[in-house]
């Protein structure tokens, strides 16, 4: 990997890693139930993921810049194993089923309404 590559990574890094701050800092959704901002958070990474998918970038830095940089650091994956260990110790098992499956299918649904709007527009 050459100097440029990190620099795009370090860039796209950067921009998702802000965005993720101020979204898990500032943005309080209350859909008649309390959905987490790291899951908010993951939402939006996997419809950006589905757009992007979509889209088919054959250029190697665009792929770094979005794919390994922006939505590497903007997901938060390690955030939702975190919250997954919380709910294990605080031995709320069924809030942890629910909260699991909750992210891994809303993500999925996420991905493909992105990947859908793509496949509708073009």
């Amino acid at each position: 990997m050459d100097i440029s590559s990190i620099i795009i990574i370090l860039f796209g890094s950067t921009f998702g890693l802000i965005i993720r701050i101020f979204i898990q800092n500032n943005l309080k959704v209350n859909a008649g139930f309390n959905i987490q901002n790291t899951s908010i958070v993951n939402f939006l990474a996997s419809f950006f993921l589905g757009i992007l998918v979509a889209l088919n970038f054959i250029n190697n830095d665009i792929l770094l810049l979005f794919y390994t940089g922006f939505l590497g650091s903007f997901s938060t994956f390690s955030s939702f194993v975190y919250q997954l260990f919380i709910l294990f110790k605080k031995r709320k098992i069924m809030h942890l089923f629910l909260h699991y499956f909750e992210v891994i299918i809303i993500s999925f649904i996420c991905f493909y309404l992105g990947y859908y709007l793509i496949q509708i527009i073009e």
